[in-house]
């Protein structure tokens, strides 16, 4: 991987070439395209960014792409968003697809559950960011982007390879990975990853840990030279800390301090067929089950005493999916992507959906793209794709987009685009009210929330005028993008429980909202062991309350400070400028140095509290090495080298942190060990 010249090491022999040719991304229309020829723009992280990056989670590497934020684990789940609107758990407006299967459950929210990503960083291969919504290719909840994880190849992944990392706030990580061949049609990788680490420091009312396994399979097998057949299969396990404390330590009867325990458990069979030089077809089956578990007994000291099992995070979802995918070219009129599938979401708990027993979601959804060049300085992308949704009823989501090539080394792009984001099972059907009596007499009545079975979804038009410059003889890329981003019907879960008012919370649409502004990535290989690689965003959203949201009885927004808050929830969800920067050195006796900062404005993750502005460091420097038959890499990773600093509920309104319960990211560093058999 590495090439020695004189005393130095530089990057792997591709890496020139990544600068000098924009590479090929499939994730916007489903066709392999160029990126000047992708209808959005698309930010692709390759291996050594990810290994320069010196992350251990996933979702840390999102720092890198222009318009994304993520926080880390903490008593509640790590978020990845783009361009805001990140009040709920687990993410649902950035869909997340690993090897086409997508990350989506039915029982976190419909959204993405960060801690039990069955994937390990050793194992992928690139990262397409599709900055922009693509509800035409990924059906109505690719909302705001979409991030696919493409994972290496097991053909390149041969042999045995052991990992260790060790340091400080516990962080104690183990890797195994065994590949090989099946027979001679085909081969095979096999990963277990385990991850344990403290999280963040305490100093709150919580008590923050982490920890996670992984098992994961694939098997690529060639049946002949135009079938193949790829299997994933595995499971992913997660612990998180979870509950609080009362002022005088002990566990909070009502929260106690507990363990969150969530599994994923999955298979995943691609059948891929070639007809011919000019057509493909694949068909995909995945199966998904998610668990959690945070079950505690809450006593009320009544007369008799009585004991609720209370399990909020439970039960159980499971996903079935098929889908089929054609891609066609025509000699005069273009390529053509065009597919559907059918996929069925069921969700149970006793807790959020009691007496209902199992939930059943069915989606099924047909969806086209067609890209022409009828000029050889004009490529144009046609999509469309139609959704009939069992909760949320039947749904359009349009793309249209003309890319103007001014020469082999400059092009212009104009897009329109309309999406719509559906709420969960647990938006549309939950139904739950705990009340307790002593003597006769209610001492208790809480009624958290009722569904709104008619709840109609947002919808977003987004127009982006864009520009991608490729410069070979400077080694350099510029991507950018000018975008205007216009929600409609901003869902929103109201707590209508005020004033003791027996009256349940609901999901409701509450706002429009219009996010602008502007992002770009700047990558530059000055000299051939240096790479850098800069990313700016600055964004403006403003909202308008709906008139049927204010009229809501007794509920949150009728308060005035609820009503700025949640105002500010919306407008500050994304810094109003953020930038990031990473520096890539090959240095000489065969070392590898790497640095990456980000500037972030403060913004706010949730209604109550703020993140503050930021500053963060984070080096790298590795040694890779050979000895006889074993290759390998020993590193040394510090995060946060500049200090501690707040990135999730940081302060409140006035700026200050009273009873010091915000979340801070203090210096982690740790020495990891790589071993290649």
């Amino acid at each position: 991987m590495l090439a020695l010249l004189g005393p130095a090491v530089v990057w792997a022999a591709d890496e020139g070439a990544y600068f000098s040719e924009l590479p090929v991304v499939a994730s916007v229309s489903r066709l392999p395209q160029r990126l000047a020829d992708a209808p959005t723009a698309v930010t692709v992280i390759d291996r050594d960014m990810i290994r320069a990056s010196g992350s251990r989670t996933l979702n840390d590497l999102f720092r890198l792409v222009p318009g994304f934020q993520t926080h880390p684990h903490t008593t509640e789940p790590a978020r990845v968003s783009y361009h805001g609107l990140n009040d709920e758990d687990y993410s649902p407006r950035v869909q997340v697809l690993i090897d086409g299967r997508s990350m989506y459950s039915p029982l976190f929210g419909n959204g993405v559950n960060w801690a039990t990503l069955p994937v390990a960083l050793d194992d992928i291969e690139r990262i397409e960011v599709v900055r922009g919504t693509n509800g035409v290719s990924y059906g109505s909840n690719a909302f705001l982007g979409v991030i696919n994880i493409i994972t290496i190849d097991p053909a390149l992944t041969r042999g045995f390879s052991v990992s260790a990392s060790h340091g400080s706030q516990n962080v104690r990580d183990q890797g195994l990975r065994l590949g090989g061949r099946i027979g001679e049609v085909g081969d095979f990788r096999l990963t277990y990853r385990q991850l344990n680490d403290d999280a963040l420091a305490d100093r709150g009312d919580w008590i923050d840990n982490f920890r996670s396994r992984l098992v994961d399979l694939r098997a690529d097998i060639a049946i002949d030279d135009r079938n193949a057949l790829q299997l994933n299969a595995g499971r992913a396990e997660a612990v998180t800390g979870v509950g609080r404390l009362n002022l005088t330590g002990g566990s909070r009867p009502d929260n106690p301090i507990r363990g969150l325990h969530q599994s994923d458990t999955y298979g995943q069979l691609i059948w891929r067929h070639v007809a011919s030089p000019s057509a493909d077809f694949q068909l995909r089956y995945a199966y998904v089950v998610d668990r959690s578990n945070d079950a505690f007994n809450f006593v009320f000291t009544t007369i008799p005493p009585q004991t609720f099992y209370i399990n909020q995070s439970g039960d159980e979802g499971v996903r079935h999916e098929l889908e089929f995918l054609n891609n066609l070219q025509f000699a005069s009129a273009g390529r053509f992507s065009w597919g559907g599938s059918w996929r069925d979401d069921s969700m149970r708990s006793a807790w959020v959906l009691p007496t209902q027993g199992t939930v059943h979601r069915e989606t099924a959804r047909v969806f086209g793209n067609w890209e022409a060049k009828p000029a050889h300085w004009l490529t144009t992308n046609v999509g469309l794709a139609g959704e009939n949704d069992s909760l949320a009823g039947f749904l359009w989501s349009p793309r249209l987009s003309a890319n103007f090539h001014v020469n082999t080394e400059n092009t212009v792009r104009v897009g329109y685009s309309r999406a719509h984001r559906t709420g969960s099972i647990y938006d549309y059907r939950a139904d739950y009210r705990l009340t307790v009596k002593s003597g006769g007499t209610t001492v208790y009545d809480r009624y958290p929330y009722s569904a709104d079975r008619n709840l109609r979804p947002e919808s977003m038009d987004t127009w982006e005028l864009g520009y991608l410059g490729n410069w070979r003889q400077w080694h350099a890329s510029l991507d950018v993008r000018l975008f205007h981003e216009k929600v409609t019907d901003r869902l929103y879960t109201i707590d209508r429980n005020a004033d003791s008012a027996l009256v349940p919370g609901l999901t409701t649409p509450i706002q429009d909202v219009r996010i602008r502004g502007i992002e770009y990535q700047f990558k530059w290989q000055p000299f051939e062991p240096t790479r850098l690689i800069l990313s700016q965003t600055f964004t403006d959203i403003e909202s308008d309350y709906l008139a049927s949201a204010l009229a809501y009885p007794n509920g949150t927004l009728s308060r005035p400070t609820d009503y700025s808050n949640i105002e500010q929830l919306t407008e500050r969800s994304t810094p109003r400028r953020a930038t990031s920067l990473l520096w890539m050195q090959a240095l000489p006796y065969k070392l590898q140095f790497s640095l990456a900062g980000y500037w972030q404005d403060k913004m706010k993750w949730s209604q109550n509290s703020w993140s503050a502005k930021y500053r963060r460091f984070d080096a790298r420097l590795a040694y890779p090495f050979r000895l006889g038959s074993v290759g390998g890499e020993l590193a040394y990773v510090v995060q946060s080298l500049n200090g501690a600093h707040g990135e999730y509920k940081t302060f409140d309104g006035s700026g200050s942190d009273p009873d010091g319960t915000g979340r801070i990211v203090d210096r982690r560093q740790w020495l990891s060990l790589r071993l290649d058999f």
